[in-house]
Formats: structure tokens, sequence, C-alpha cells
């Protein structure tokens, strides 16, 4: 079965996480198809949005812990890499992205999440940033961005769950879902109120560029405080020890 459903409807790129038995966690084939779907809208002249969504019960549960204790900490780092190209592909796409998220969305699903322009929350959904308790340092800036410095390093130090209406109230959502949003229908279009653009791509992406003093600087601290993180020794020790206690609970 493949991992995501791709398809161009009237210049909206609808792209749905499909791994809904593992909560669409980022197996490293989903992320390189991730990359791809979006690449493939942003070569697109006539796209001018991209809608993300989860199948099943959650949004993107993270990073997907399967084949952990036969992972080295050198093919883990590969992993975290890729899904930071990923992230930073989203963040910076010359055209309109937004996610729509429902049931969990945690660690880099969440990430994800933050780095769409858009961010659209059902009633049900929560989010949560644990990567710092396995010491990975993956798109803090961006969450920081999003609901200023304070608050991300609160949520993300403490672990915290935030369901939909405090990720309203603090910009983290930029908008609740009038409906249930299953993306596995087409009520998820029904329900998900896309205006026209008042302004073309070139303009738009000018725009978001000028609005987060985008740069390419900025790009690189993001990646190097991933690998600074993620290259100390033990990663995969970390990795397990936090599945660990997560299956205890």
């Amino acid at each position: 079965m493949a991992e995501i459903s791709f398809e161009l409807v009237n210049s909206v790129g609808w792209i749905v996480l499909n791994r809904p038995t593992r909560g669409n966690a980022l197996s490293a084939s989903l992320v390189e198809d991730l990359i791809e779907a979006v690449q493939t809208c942003i070569d697109n002249d006539t796209v001018h949005t991209v809608v993300i969504a989860g199948a099943g019960r959650h949004f993107c549960t993270g990073f997907d812990l399967d084949g952990l204790d036969q992972s080295t900490d050198a093919d883990l780092l590969h992993r975290f890499v890729r899904i930071e190209r990923l992230l930073d592909l989203v963040w910076r796409a010359p055209l309109r992205t937004v996610a729509v998220a429902h049931g969990r969305a945690i660690g880099a699903g969440a990430d994800l999440c933050v780095a769409c322009d858009q961010r659209v929350l059902t009633a049900d959904a929560s989010v949560r940033f644990p990567g710092a308790g396995f010491g990975i340092v993956l798109g803090s800036r961006r969450l920081g961005l999003r609901v200023g410095e304070t608050r991300a390093l609160q949520w993300v130090s403490e672990g915290l769950t935030i369901d939909s209406k405090l990720a309203l109230e603090t910009g983290l959502a930029s908008q609740l879902a009038a409906d249930e949003c299953d993306a596995v229908t087409d009520r998820i279009r029904s329900a998900l109120p896309l205006p026209e653009l008042a302004v073309d791509r070139q303009s738009y992406a000018a725009l978001k560029q000028a609005i987060r003093s985008a740069s390419q600087e900025s790009a690189d601290c993001d990646l190097a405080a991933l690998v600074r993180s993620a290259s100390r020794p033990g990663l995969q020790q970390r990795l397990l020890a936090y599945r660990d206690r997560h299956a205890r609970r």
C-alpha cells in the first residue's frame, strides 16, 4: 500500500499520509515520498496550495520507531536530517501550505504541522513536542516563531500536550475545522475553506519571505542544531529508552 496519496485538483496539491495502522508515523520511505510530492507541487507553476492531512485516527504520531533495535546512530541521524529537509522544504515552499491535523500530532508530525502556513486543527486534535526527551532539537525555531520563545521553550522542555483550544489561542493553530475532517473521504475538502489568493504565486512567495525574514542562514542554523543534537553518541539508546518509557504507560 502506498504510504501517501497525492493528487492535483484545481491547482491544489492534496497529500494524505497513509499509514493509519502506524498512526502515520514518519518512516524513512514516507519522508522521501512527502519530499517528492511537495517538490512536485513547487515545480508546477499552476499549483498555488498544498494541503497535508492524515488518514485514520491521527494526523502523524512522529518519528517511526519501528526497527529501532536494528538501526545505528548513523542511520538515525540520516533519517532526522531528511525530516529536517522536509520541514524546511514545506516552510520555504513558494506557495500556500496547509496542514489539517486531527487526533494526535506528535514530535516530527507536530513539526510538520508547524511548518505549514496555515494549521487547521479539528476539535479532537492534540499536539506535543517530545523530541527534547531523547535529546533531539528539531523544529524549535519555527515553533518559537509561531507561539513565542518563552511558550515554545516551556512546551518542548516539559513535553506538554496542547489541545486544540490552547493551540488556537496561542497561534499554533490558525483556525479550527468546521467539521471533523476525515482525510480518507472527500469531506475534508468541503470542511476546509480555501479562499482564492489575492496575489500570484511569485508575490505570495515574496510576502512569505519578507514576513519571516527567511534566509539560508536560518535554514543552516536549523540543520546545524539538529545535527549537533542527533550526532551526540548514543542516539539509538536514547530513542530506545524513550520508546520503553512510553510503552510502559
